[in-house]
């Protein structure tokens, strides 16, 4: 599961205690809510249903699949269908494939989604063997599924414009300045993340 809220607030308040931006922007927004996903197949199944569609569309077609094959749409079922089957749910040509590989690679065992590296980029290296699921991606599924703290999703156009606002920058930097940006930050650049999206949303800007 994700950071809970206690984990946020201990590494939000050690951020706001080295980072003035984090103590001024804690002040005008309190603290986010936690961001938690279940653990494994099925929620890396629903990121990838939920790719480039709208939110009324995924569920749509989420709860096609989980009438057809079940709530956990396990991936021995999912392989046993068909296109024209899985079509029918809703999943283009290029989503099936997608899921295909999620599912031939759980079924495998190369995907250990229960023992996954405790090293967060030989984890990410795990997770993007699968066709449709990117380092962007495999960080949130670490973020929000595992609760790894120190995940930095530093390609995210949110996170890179919430570190602008919260640092006071002029322009919103980019994925290698915003990396670097939040070394000093380390253990707690997930909390980092999730308080920045959190910032970024409520439309404060750094004070």
């Amino acid at each position: 599961m994700g950071l809970t809220a206690d984990q946020l607030k201990a590494s939000i308040d050690s951020l706001a205690a080295i980072e003035p931006g984090f103590a001024q922007a804690l002040t005008a927004t309190g603290y986010p809510e936690p961001r938690i996903r279940e653990r494994g197949y099925t929620t890396l199944l629903r990121t990838i249903v939920g790719q480039q569609v709208s939110v009324a569309a995924a569920s749509s077609m989420w709860n096609k699949l989980a009438a057809k094959l079940g709530e956990e749409c396990a991936p021995e079922k999912l392989l046993a269908e068909d296109f024209d089957s899985l079509r029918a749910c809703g999943l283009s040509r290029q989503k099936q494939g997608y899921a295909r590989s999620l599912a031939e690679l759980v079924v495998t065992g190369a995907l250990p989604l229960n023992a996954l590296p405790d090293d967060d980029e030989e984890a990410i290296a795990y997770l993007t063997q699968v066709k449709g699921i990117g380092r962007w991606s495999a960080e949130i599924y670490l973020l929000f599924a595992e609760g790894r703290p120190d995940v930095w999703p530093a390609g995210d156009l949110a996170v890179q414009e919430g570190v602008k606002r919260l640092l006071g920058m002029a322009e919103r930097p980019a994925e290698k300045a915003t990396r670097e940006v939040a070394e000093k930050w380390r253990p707690h650049r997930g909390a980092a993340a999730i308080f920045t999206w959190h910032f970024y949303a409520t439309g404060f800007e750094a004070i």
